[in-house]
């Protein structure tokens, strides 16, 4: 049977939100999660440290390494990188979540703001990936697996937000590129993204309400899930949407994952199907 146990993964941003549902979903299979985010206190806004999810993660089944870490920065990715190795033996699995958001025109968008998700959403994960390399070459079964979307060139999602635009699919083009500078050592990237809007806590601040029209991280975590059990050296270079994941792999029953079931789930940026009726 496909499962994660004993598998050692590295998920950056996984105090909360998408990244700590995949932490989760592995530690129930007994994983061992190496819990890298800046979120070492309290944010009254943003719920959730390293430390309490760490605390989940344990409760749920698995082991946990939380440690504060800035993917910016190269030092302290590698440092953890190291720590995680030095505690658990290895690294299977590295997760690049981590992500910086700002849905702004060029003319409203500070090059701060610009700086932060290019560095965040692309060099993380860039950098993540070169960190774990040498340690992924020796597992089993070893995965990348990057949240964002398949590529989309319709015109529509450079016209409102270019910067985050551009960052996401950067980030999807650091996968394919990953997938196949690897594919002979066996090591899968793939890319992973919500059809749907997803209930977070970031979710709530951007769109105050929005979370009744979202699912719930679950589906993604399921989604990952089952990404991450495929064979490393068959499965690589994929650009998938949760949904469609689950449906291959074989559920048509999505309402577990709603927020509200009286409201359709409201589809995510840079998909351009249709909603359908589960």
């Amino acid at each position: 049977m496909k499962s994660l146990k004993g598998k050692t993964l590295f998920i950056t941003g996984a105090s909360r939100g998408i990244g700590k549902a995949i932490a989760l979903r592995a530690a129930r299979d007994g994983a061992r999660i190496i819990v890298a985010a800046k979120s070492a206190e309290e944010d009254p806004r943003l719920p959730g440290t390293i430390f309490s999810a760490a605390g989940e993660i344990q409760a749920a089944g698995g082991e946990a390494l939380p440690l504060v870490v800035d993917v910016r920065d190269e030092a302290q990715v590698e440092a953890a990188v190291a720590r995680g190795v030095e505690k658990f033996g290895g690294i299977d699995i590295l997760v690049n979540n981590a992500s910086a958001i700002g849905l702004s025109p060029v003319a409203d968008t500070p090059m701060k703001r610009y700086d932060l998700m290019m560095d965040i959403n692309v060099r993380g994960a860039y950098l993540c990936a070169k960190m774990c390399l040498p340690h992924l070459v020796q597992a089993e079964n070893p995965h990348i697996l990057t949240l964002s979307p398949p590529l989309n060139l319709s015109p529509q999602w450079f016209a409102r937000h270019c910067a985050y635009t551009v960052s996401k699919y950067s980030m999807s083009l650091v996968s394919m590129g990953l997938a196949e500078e690897l594919r002979d050592q066996g090591i899968a990237s793939n890319a992973l993204w919500p059809r749907t809007l997803i209930a977070t806590a970031a979710l709530k601040i951007a769109s105050p309400g929005g979370t009744a029209r979202a699912r719930l991280p679950s589906i993604m975590a399921d989604a990952a899930w089952h990404m991450l059990t495929q064979p490393s050296r068959s499965y690589t270079g994929q650009q998938e949407l949760d949904e469609h994941v689950l449906r291959a792999a074989g559920f048509t029953d999505f309402t577990q994952y709603s927020e509200n079931l009286a409201i359709e789930p409201e589809i995510d940026l840079f998909v351009d199907e249709p909603p359908t009726t589960d």
